[in-house]
């Protein structure tokens, strides 16, 4: 059971990305997948979020910016990022949770969620 996050990489300011988040060993159908980030001295925050109905869920600092999205025939969850900044540079990590009730769990810890993948670097510099 695992998941990978990818497609981080350097980036110039006002930049895009698109970061992907997949699944092995298990499926997300069932799952509400959130992608958080941790800067260097800062606590973790959750960025955007995915429940199982696709609702999505966004932090403010990222709204009209960041854009989740599932593709369940892919097992893969993904954010695009846009117009990117200094602020959004951070390890980039991806979570599930299983169930469909749930909504919005940005505010959930790292104990209050199932699977953690490995993070993946943005750095946004000239």
């Amino acid at each position: 059971v695992q998941l990978q996050a990818s497609g981080g990489g350097l980036v110039l300011p006002g930049g895009s990305l698109r970061l992907s988040c997949a699944a092995s060993g298990f499926t997300l159908d069932d799952y509400a997948i959130g992608w958080f980030r941790q800067a260097p001295g800062q606590e973790r925050e959750g960025v955007a979020c995915i429940s199982v109905d696709g609702r999505t869920y966004y932090a403010d600092s990222v709204k009209g910016r960041f854009a989740i999205s599932r593709d369940n025939a892919k097992n893969t969850v993904y954010l695009q990022m846009n117009t990117l900044g200094p602020e959004d540079a951070a390890v980039y990590f991806c979570a599930a949770l299983w169930g469909n009730s749930w909504g919005n769990i940005l505010q959930r810890d790292e104990h209050g969620m199932d699977y953690w993948g490995e993070g993946t670097q943005v750095t946004v510099s000239s």
